[in-house]
């Protein structure tokens, strides 16, 4: 398959096998739109929508491509997820098709160079798993010691909390230093100011789909098709704050500072040709978490990347090379669990991951681990630059993407500067 509409560069994130859904804006185009990335350009869909070429989805209503938000869309189904997806790739692919001999690229796409792009959706609930056995083995060996590093609960379901949806913000948006509370000397009173100990995590979330009515919970199988697509997340962590706050209750101020994804949302469609077998779960999961499919293969071999730009260089330093395969909890699981209670999600729900971090050191997914708690300076390629956590003004770069046989299913993006913390005169 080829796409003839457009170039499509061999190693660009958005090539025809892709096809994520987002959110944009240009000069031109002043109201939210939503978009379809290809090559290095930016599909129009209410523009196609025009054009006839979805015309013969059953149950589609195209005045979804209308809205400033994928919401709508997401609360369809794979069904028409799927014929969507068909319909623009025999667009893209077929130079005698029908609606490409009435129009010119213009006339429905724009250079990508010229969009701004916002929030996919409007995110009604946000939570955030912790669903990586190395990242929870790696915090609890630092904190509790190797005999006790996880939770007695870890192996036997995938544990969460509640986030704040108000927070997450899109790539490129800078985010302020939190100011909290924090216990620096474990013998002194707690003390109040900017975190010191700032953190990236290196993570992946998915956006619900059509959901589920309250009191209805989801199967494993049932599951995977209510999930709409995903995309890179950075849940940055004061890992000072969070320390002092996070008894008995969890995560509070630690976290909810501030969230970023990336624009482009990968659909599960998409995702499809690069499942793998997850990682052994013993002991065996409860029933409700089982897959009863042919297809037991609830992992994705997606390469995720972490670099951070100093504020001291111009240059982009390498700090994590990790994959969405080492994840003992898969997305289908972290759903299924989610609503075993009778919780209803709502389409544009978005779920974390958790830190998806693997067995060696360069696969650890966050500054935590990979200074180990601040121990063990973190040298920047052949540079005079360390890092223990993250400083202001620094940048950090998350990227990710499928290898296909010549070709990438990419997702782009997800880029957070951190600003020094408001001065409270406290």
């Amino acid at each position: 398959m080829k796409c003839t509409f457009v170039d499509v560069a061999p190693d660009s994130d958005f090539s025809i096998h892709n096809l994520p859904y987002g959110i944009f804006t240009t000069a031109s185009l002043p109201n939210r739109q939503v978009g379809v990335a290809i090559g290095n350009h930016v599909l129009c869909m209410s523009a196609l929508a025009k054009t006839g070429l979805f015309s013969e989805i059953n149950g589609l209503d195209t005045s979804v491509f209308d809205s400033p938000q994928l919401n709508e869309y997401m609360s369809l189904n794979r069904t028409i997820w799927r014929s969507v997806r068909q319909s623009l790739q025999q667009f893209l692919c077929d130079d005698t098709h029908t609606v490409r001999k009435q129009i010119n690229v213009d006339d429905v796409a724009v250079p990508i160079k010229e969009v701004r792009m916002h929030m996919p959706a409007k995110i009604g609930d946000y939570t955030d798993f912790y669903a990586s056995r190395e990242h929870a083995t790696n915090v609890g060996v630092m904190f509790r010691g190797k005999d006790n590093a996880l939770m007695p609960n870890w192996t036997h379901l995938p544990v969460g909390y509640h986030g704040r949806a108000s927070s997450v913000v899109v790539s490129g948006t800078p985010l302020r230093r939190p100011n909290g509370q924090r216990r620096p000397n474990p013998d002194s009173p707690p003390v109040f100011g900017p975190s010191t100990r700032l953190d990236y995590e290196l993570e992946m979330a998915f956006f619900v789909g059509p959901g589920n009515s309250l009191g209805t919970p989801l199967s494993v199988d049932e599951a995977e098709d209510r999930i709409f697509g995903v995309v890179l997340m950075n849940d940055w962590s004061a890992r000072d704050i969070q320390a002092w706050e996070y008894v008995p209750l969890g995560p509070f101020l630690g976290k909810s500072f501030g969230t970023t994804v990336s624009p482009w949302v990968v659909t599960m469609d998409a995702l499809e040709p690069f499942r793998v077998m997850q990682p052994e779960q013993d002991p065996e999961p409860l029933p409700y978490l089982r897959c009863s499919s042919a297809d037991k293969r609830g992992g994705f071999d997606i390469n995720l990347n972490v670099h951070i730009k100093p504020y001291e260089s111009n240059e982009y330093f390498a700090l994590t090379r990790s994959n969405l395969k080492y994840m003992y909890w898969s997305l289908r699981q972290q759903l299924a669990h989610h609503t075993v209670n009778g919780c209803n999600m709502r389409p544009g729900d978005l779920c974390g991951t958790g830190t998806i971090s693997g067995l060696t050191e360069e696969s650890f997914g966050s500054m935590l681990e990979l200074s180990w708690s601040g121990k063990n300076p973190i040298k920047l390629g052949s540079s005079e630059i360390s890092r223990t956590f993250v400083e202001d003004n620094d940048t950090v770069r998350l990227t990710g993407y499928c290898q296909g046989e010549g070709y990438r299913v990419g997702f782009g993006e997800c880029t957070g500067t951190i600003l020094p913390a408001v001065d409270l005169g406290l």
